[in-house]
């Protein structure tokens, strides 16, 4: 998978370059997550996710702007107001904050959303819905990796590093969700141009 990290680095340019042309709010605050990786959505999603300690999955406009402001977003109050006004449809001072990292992730066509649930079901191996440990154990020898080979690494270490790649990187728990994987490779994807080229790259990188 090192062509992702490279395509997590052209894309983190990609994103600071086009912050300077674009004046639209939205636009703005998904191009500062892309900025930071791949991982850089569903990063913002875990902090807002903490934040919600009633389990509503909504946010109010406070808790909305400490999310950015704990997760170091840079956004000034008006900037902060005129995003969540565009969430907050029917104004009744809540965001559904599942349906705005939704929004907020690069849009993928429906060919790019198939491959990446196809590489999901092979690696979720018992079907629950979450990538684990155990699921990658029958799936790829550890063996290989040089940390294993030199005992500095365990096989459960060697894993867990293979998962943190599609984690928050705040709040690494092991598990990988759907929504996970999916805001992961709306990153990759938002650096790749074409379908044909996206899908190429994600038979060949999971041996699909």
């Amino acid at each position: 998978m090192a062509g992702t990290e490279r395509h997590d680095r052209e894309m983190a340019i990609q994103a600071k370059r086009n912050l300077s042309k674009t004046t639209d709010p939205v636009e703005r605050l998904r191009l500062k997550c892309l900025a930071r990786g791949s991982a850089g959505i569903k990063g913002l999603g875990r902090v807002f996710r903490i934040l919600d300690d009633d389990n509503s999955r909504t946010l109010d406009f406070n808790e909305f702007v400490k999310g950015l402001n704990d997760y170091a977003m840079m956004i000034d109050k008006e900037e902060a107001q005129e995003i969540f006004r565009v969430f907050d449809k029917d104004g009744s001072g809540t965001i559904d904050f599942d349906e705005f990292l939704v929004t907020l992730r690069p849009p993928m066509s429906n060919a790019r959303k198939e491959i990446i649930m196809q590489v999901f079901r092979k690696l979720d191996r018992t079907g629950d819905g979450v990538i684990t440990i155990e699921d990658l154990k029958g799936l790829y020898n550890a063996k290989h990796h040089p940390k294993y080979q030199n005992g500095e690494w365990t096989e459960d270490q060697v894993f867990k590093a293979f998962l943190d790649n599609f984690d928050s990187p705040y709040d690494k728990d092991g598990k990988v969700t759907t929504e996970e994987f999916m805001n992961y490779y709306a990153g990759v994807s938002a650096s790749i141009d074409t379908d044909v080229y996206f899908i190429v790259m994600m038979k060949n990188a999971w041996k699909l």
